[in-house]
């Protein structure tokens, strides 16, 4: 039976002839489950589709937007603050040795980020929740700190025959173009030494260092790492302002030249007057 109210137009039968009023659509929004289940569920799922409606389940951009920020401050947060600026994996530090007498000289010249990095690493830098001081540039603050001259004293050496050499490290002025100054006293001329450069090594274990022999030695390059960081070079004594066999022979020959010239002149004035 047809409701009075109900349009022919207006009606809908489905399973079982169960009528629906639909508005005019031609699928009917209630299933017909919901009309066996009872006034309650009909009641309940009007609820849910409202408050669906009402109140939307996606974010406003803005908060999507606040979302990112906060995940993006968190994982800085994590990751220390030297990795940011350090680059192991670009190119290596170079150092060049030379050798005079006894005396062996080095200068170590890492890059800009990188001096910076040490300087983080020994406390060089102000802490980053305390206000930073302008009046100095970061190349000057690194010159002053003697955290920095102590640490490369510890990670820069040279030894000869087991034992090491004195080291100085010259004031560190103008740092970032002529790098740290090193020079080593050693008990003997310098021929066969061992040249150890670890600075950086320590904090990550990709840093390396190409060592360059300014005087004539062997080898003439060799690039240390985090696991070989020291080399033996053998310099040329000669090179070195050390004796050489040559000098002596050359003089040999002209001593013996000169008393040769002498005796011949003799033995001509004596003829000459017999």
């Amino acid at each position: 039976m047809i409701h009075p109210g109900w349009s022919r137009d207006r009606r809908l039968t489905r399973r079982g002839g169960v009528p629906c009023r639909v508005h005019g659509r031609s699928r009917c929004a209630v299933s017909h489950a919901a009309f066996a289940a009872g006034p309650a569920v009909r009641r309940r799922g009007s609820a849910q589709a409202i408050a669906h409606r009402s109140f939307p389940l996606t974010f406003p951009l803005s908060a999507r937007r606040l979302c990112v920020l906060l995940i993006t401050a968190a994982c800085a947060a994590l990751v220390p603050a030297h990795a940011a600026v350090a680059h192991p994996f670009g190119p290596p530090s170079t150092a060049k040795v030379g050798a005079d007498g006894n005396r062996v000289t080095l200068a170590w010249l890492p890059a800009e980020d990188d001096w910076v990095a040490l300087g983080r690493s020994v406390g060089a830098f102000e802490a980053p929740t305390t206000a930073a001081d302008t009046s100095l540039t970061g190349e000057q603050k690194l010159a002053r700190s003697t955290a920095v001259r102590d640490y490369l004293l510890a990670h820069v050496g040279v030894t000869q025959a087991g034992r090491p050499c004195a080291a100085e490290l010259a004031p560190l002025e103008r740092l970032l173009a002529e790098g740290a100054r090193f020079s080593f006293e050693c008990p003997e001329r310098v021929v066969d030494v061992d040249v150890r450069v670890g600075a950086l090594a320590d904090l990550h274990e990709a840093y390396r260092t190409m060592l360059t022999a300014e005087t004539p030695a062997e080898p003439a390059k060799a690039l240390l790492t985090a696991e070989a960081d020291t080399r033996r070079l053998r310099f040329d004594p000669s090179a070195t302002g050390g004796t050489s066999l040559v000098a002596p022979a050359v003089a040999l020959v002209a001593v013996l030249g000169v008393l040769a010239a002498l005796l011949l002149r003799r033995r001509r004035y004596s003829d000459v007057r017999a």
